[in-house]
């Protein structure tokens, strides 16, 4: 019996911090089924990239100047490209953010602070088509549904 060999993942990266980009390049170089095939500065840049490579994931930040991350994912990764899942990788919590993200069409949210081990298992779940939150944002949305109306 041969045992076939696991197509890697194939993972877009876009910040607007280089260090975290570079940060999460050489993380993601750890594991056997990802592949980074592009890392992108902006979300103008994203939707670019994104139709060049056609990732499997993109991890996309939220907050970016020009155009943010849930833009990008609304205005042309996800019309454009429906196959490619869009995980928000954010330093916010803030439940009215994490709503508009979700709404844009990313399968899941998560902020920075994830551990490596995490984050992979996040991409992998979002490659799957399984949606994902940090227990973070998780929280944030439950406290606001909790909140009486003003």
């Amino acid at each position: 019996m041969t045992i076939s060999p696991v197509t890697p993942i194939r993972v877009m990266l876009v910040d607007d911090h280089p260090m975290v980009r570079r940060g999460l390049a050489t993380m993601l170089m750890v594991f056997d089924d990802m592949r980074l095939v592009g890392e992108a500065e902006s979300g103008q840049a994203a939707i670019r990239l994104c139709a060049e490579v056609l990732p499997d994931v993109i991890l996309m930040d939220m907050v970016m100047p020009n155009m943010d991350g849930a833009t990008a994912t609304r205005a042309t990764i996800r019309q454009q490209h429906p196959q490619v899942q869009v995980l928000a990788l954010t330093s916010f919590k803030e439940a009215p953010l994490i709503k508009t993200v979700l709404e844009a069409g990313a399968i899941g949210y998560l902020l920075k602070v994830v551990s490596a081990d995490d984050l992979v298992c996040a991409i992998r779940a979002a490659h799957a088509g399984r949606a994902i939150l940090s227990p973070e944002a998780a929280q944030s949305l439950v406290e606001t549904a909790n909140q009486p109306p003003a």
